[in-house]
C-alpha cells in the first residue's frame, strides 16, 4: 500500500530559515529578523510579510539563491530519506511557506513535490500565492485524494506553530526539534541533526501494530 510522507522545510530540515538566510546574504538580516519577530506574535500576516520583504530582496539572482542553498546546515540523511521512500514506491512531499524558488533546489535531492509561496524577490506578492498554515492541509489533502491514500497512511514532520494545523488534522505526526506546542500535539518527537532517525520514528507510526492517537 502506498504511503505519503509531508515535511516542512524551515526549522525541520534545515536550520533556521530560507527567508532568514536570504536575507542574511544581502545584509537585511536585522530588518528581517524583526519582520519574523513580528510574523512569529501574530502582528504580521503572511501576505503582509512579503510586501514588507520582496522589496528588500531585489537583485536578488538565481545564482545567489543557490549559494545560499549550499551553505546553509541541513539535517543529515535528507537524500537517503527520500531515496528510501521513492524505493518503496511511496511519495514525499515538501510544504513550506517559505518561497517556492527556494524549496525547488531540494527536487535533485529525490523529493517527489515541493509547494512553497510563488512569490518572486522585487515584486509585490500575490495574496493567492501565498501559502498559510491552514495551505498545508488542503495540499496534504490533494495529494491524498491524487494517490487514493487515507489519513493514515500519511505521516508529516514538522517544527513549529506553522505545522499545527496539519499536526491536528493527520494522526501520523513527528516533531522535529520542534516547539513545545507543537510536541504537544505530535504522535512522535525527535531532536537531534538526523533527518533518518526522525524518519524511523515515522515509519513506527505507519506500522499497522503502531497504537493510534
Amino acid at each position: 500500500m502506498g504511503k505519503l510522507h509531508i515535511f516542512d522545510m524551515d526549522g525541520t530540515l534545515l536550520s533556521g530559515s530560507a527567508c532568514l538566510e536570504l536575507s542574511r546574504f544581502l545584509g537585511k538580516i536585522e530588518a528581517v529578523e524583526e519582520m519574523e519577530e513580528r510574523w512569529g506574535r501574530g502582528e504580521l500576516g503572511h501576505v503582509e510579510f512579503y510586501e514588507h520583504l520582496l522589496p528588500l530582496w531585489e537583485g536578488l539572482e538565481e545564482v545567489h539563491t543557490e549559494e545560499v542553498f549550499e551553505g546553509i546546515e541541513w539535517l543529515e540523511g535528507i537524500e537517503e530519506v527520500w531515496q528510501d521512500i521513492a524505493a518503496r514506491g511511496e511519495r514525499s512531499a515538501v510544504i513550506t511557506l517559505s518561497p517556492q524558488f527556494f524549496g525547488d533546489l531540494l527536487t535533485p535531492w529525490g523529493v517527489h513535490h515541493v509547494f512553497g509561496a510563488e512569490v518572486f524577490a522585487g515584486a509585490p506578492p500575490d495574496p493567492e500565492l501565498v501559502l498559510t498554515p491552514e495551505s498545508k492541509v488542503y495540499i496534504a489533502v490533494e495529494l491524498l485524494e491524487r494517490y487514493g491514500l487515507g489519513d493514515a497512511d500519511c505521516v508529516a514532520y514538522g517544527d513549529s506553530s506553522s505545522d499545527i494545523p496539519l499536526f491536528e488534522f493527520l494522526t501520523n505526526t513527528v516533531a522535529v526539534n520542534a516547539s513545545p506546542r507543537l510536541v504537544e500535539v505530535a504522535a512522535a518527537s525527535y531532536a537531534g541533526n538526523d533527518l533518518r532517525q526522525a524518519y524511523a520514528l515515522g515509519r513506527s507510526l505507519l506500522s499497522p501494530a503502531s497504537s493510534r492517537r
